[in-house]
C-alpha cells in the first residue's frame, strides 16, 4: 500500500495564509450558496406557490432527492481521491470546470413548466437531482481544499470564518432583496428566472476567483488514493463518525428552521419585512464571530464552542415554538437567538471536520480528504433532507393553504413546530453527542506533530514497507507521546 506523507505548513511569518487566499476561499462558498441557499430558502415556496405542487408531494420530493444527493457526495469523494492535475492540483479543477453546469442547473430547477401534475413532478425530480449531483462535484472538492491549504488550527478557523461569511452574505442578500417579493399575486416565476440567470454570471466569477487564489499547500506523495485506502481512513475514525452523527441531527433542525422561517415571519408573525432584518443581523453576527473565531478556538476549543452554539439555537427554537403569534417582538427575538447559535456552530464545524483528516492519516498513513469530506457531507445532506422534509410535512400536517392571506390556527401551529420545535429537539441531541467527542485541540496538535515526526524518520530510514500497519506507526512515535490516547 502506498502511503501519503504530509508537509506541515507553519502558520508563522511568510507561511501564513495570505488575506487574498482566505478571501478567495470564502468567495467559493458564496458561489456555492447562490445555488444551495437559494434552493434551501425558496425551493419549497417555489414548488408550492409557483409551480403548484402540493406541500406533501414537495416534501417527499425534497426528502428523496436530498437523500440521493447525499449518496452523490460519496461518489464525488471517490472521484476526487482518484483525480490529480499536475497543473491545478487535486481540488481546483472541479471548481473551475464544474461551476457553469451547476449554475445553469439552478436556472432549470426554478423553471418548472406547466405540463400537468405528473409532468411537473417528473421535471422537478430530474432537475433537482441533477442540481444536487453537480453541486456535489463542486462542493466536495471545495470543502476538501481547506484541509489541504493549512494544518494550523488558527488558520483553519480563518478559512471556516471566511466560508461562513461568504455563505451568509449570499443568504442575507436573498433575504433582503428576494424574500420581500414572495407575496401572493406577484409574478414569482419571472423573479426566480432573472435571479438564477444573474447568478450564472456572478457565481462563475466567484468560483474562478477561488480557483486562482486558494491553493493547496499541504503536499502529498500519493496523488491517487485507491478505494481500499480511502475507506481504510474511515474505519475506526471515531471523531469523524461522532461529528457526522451530531451534524446530521443539527442539520435536521437547521434545515427545518431555514425552510420554514419565511412562513413563520409571513404567516405566523405577519411581519414579512422583518426577513430583511434577519438577513442584516446574520451578516453582523457572521462578521463579529469571524473576528473573534481564532480567539474562541484558542480559549474555549472547537468542541466547547460547538456545544455553546447548539444550546443557544435550542433556546431560540423554544422561544419561537411557545411564543403566541400576537407577541411579534418575542418570536422575532427567538429567531435571532437561533440564528446566532446556528452561525457559531456552522463556523466551527468545518475546522472540526478538517481535524479528522489528520486523525485518519495518523491511524492509517494515508491522507484522504475527499472521502472524509464526502462522508461528512453525506451525513449533513441526509440531515438537510430529513429537516426539509419534516418542515414540509409540518406544513401539510397543519393544513397550510398556498396563497391564503390568513392561515388557520392548526396551520400556524405546524409552521411554529417546523421553525421552533424541530430545531429545539435536534439541537439538544446534537449537543449531547458532542459531549463525548474525543478529538480535543490538544490531541489534534499532538497528532500533527507525530505525523511530522514520522515523516522525518521515514525520510532518514529506508522506504516503508507497502504493508506497513498502524501498529508499526506506534513504534515510531516521538519521545513523550507514548501516553497520548486518542480513540
Amino acid at each position: 500500500m502506498d502511503h501519503t506523507h504530509t508537509t506541515v505548513v507553519p502558520a508563522t511569518g511568510a507561511d501564513r495564509l495570505s488575506k487574498l487566499s482566505i478571501i478567495g476561499y470564502g468567495a467559493g462558498d458564496a458561489a456555492n450558496n447562490l445555488a444551495f441557499t437559494t434552493a434551501t430558502m425558496f425551493l419549497l415556496v417555489y414548488y408550492t406557490d409557483v409551480a403548484g405542487i402540493s406541500a406533501a408531494a414537495a416534501g417527499t420530493l425534497l426528502l428523496v432527492v436530498r437523500v440521493f444527493d447525499a449518496f452523490a457526495d460519496i461518489l464525488a469523494g471517490r472521484i476526487v481521491d482518484k483525480t490529480y492535475s499536475k497543473r491545478f492540483g487535486k481540488f481546483r479543477p472541479f471548481i473551475m470546470f464544474g461551476s457553469v453546469p451547476l449554475l445553469l442547473l439552478s436556472v432549470a430547477t426554478f423553471s418548472v413548466p406547466q405540463i400537468g401534475e405528473t409532468g411537473m413532478l417528473l421535471y422537478a425530480y430530474l432537475t433537482y437531482a441533477a442540481l444536487g449531483l453537480a453541486y456535489s462535484l463542486v462542493n466536495i472538492p471545495y470543502g476538501s481544499l481547506a484541509g489541504a491549504m493549512t494544518q494550523d488550527a488558527g488558520e483553519r478557523a480563518k478559512l471556516a470564518s471566511a466560508r461562513s461569511i461568504g455563505a451568509m452574505v449570499v443568504g442575507a442578500a436573498l433575504g433582503i432583496f428576494v424574500a420581500p417579493l414572495i407575496v401572493p399575486g406577484a409574478d414569482l416565476q419571472a423573479t426566480f428566472t432573472f435571479m438564477t440567470l444573474g447568478f450564472v454570471v456572478v457565481g462563475t466569477a466567484l468560483y474562478l476567483f477561488t480557483a486562482f487564489t486558494a491553493k493547496e499547500r499541504v503536499t502529498r506523495d500519493v496523488q491517487h488514493v485507491t478505494m481500499k485506502q480511502s475507506f481504510a481512513t474511515l474505519k475506526g475514525n471515531r471523531p469523524l463518525l461522532m461529528l457526522c452523527l451530531s451534524s446530521f441531527v443539527f442539520l435536521t433542525g437547521m434545515l427545518a428552521l431555514s425552510t420554514v422561517q419565511l412562513y413563520y415571519l409571513r404567516d405566523v408573525l405577519h411581519a414579512l419585512p422583518l426577513y430583511a432584518v434577519v438577513s442584516i443581523v446574520q451578516i453582523v453576527i457572521s462578521l463579529g464571530l469571524a473576528a473573534f473565531m481564532p480567539k474562541i478556538v484558542r480559549r474555549w476549543g472547537k468542541r466547547t464552542g460547538y456545544i455553546v452554539g447548539g444550546v443557544i439555537m435550542a433556546v431560540g427554537g423554544a422561544i419561537m415554538f411557545f411564543t403566541p403569534s400576537n407577541i411579534v417582538w418575542l418570536g422575532f427575538t427567538g429567531l435571532l437567538i437561533a440564528q446566532f447559535g446556528l452561525v457559531l456552530v456552522n463556523m466551527l464545524v468545518w475546522t472540526l471536520e478538517a481535524d479528522t483528516v489528520e486523525y485518519g492519516e495518523w491511524k492509517t498513513g494515508v491522507r484522504s480528504e475527499g472521502i472524509i469530506y464526502a462522508l461528512f457531507s453525506f451525513t449533513r445532506k441526509t440531515g438537510q433532507a430529513v429537516g426539509g422534509a419534516l418542515a414540509a410535512f409540518a406544513l401539510s400536517w397543519g393544513g397550510y393553504v398556498a396563497g391564503a392571506a390568513q392561515q388557520s390556527e392548526a396551520a400556524e401551529l405546524g409552521i411554529r413546530a417546523g421553525a421552533g420545535l424541530i430545531p429545539l429537539v435536534c439541537s439538544i441531541v446534537a449537543v449531547l453527542i458532542m459531549f463525548f467527542y474525543p478529538l480535543t485541540d490538544e490531541r489534534h496538535r499532538a497528532i500533527v506533530a507525530e505525523i511530522a515526526a514520522r515523516r522525518k524518520i521515514n525520510h532518514l530510514a529506508e522506504p516503508m514497507s507497502p504493508e506497513l500497519s498502524t501498529a508499526s506507526f506506534q513504534s515510531h512515535r516521538p519521545a513523550g507521546s507514548g501516553n497520548m490516547r486518542v480513540e
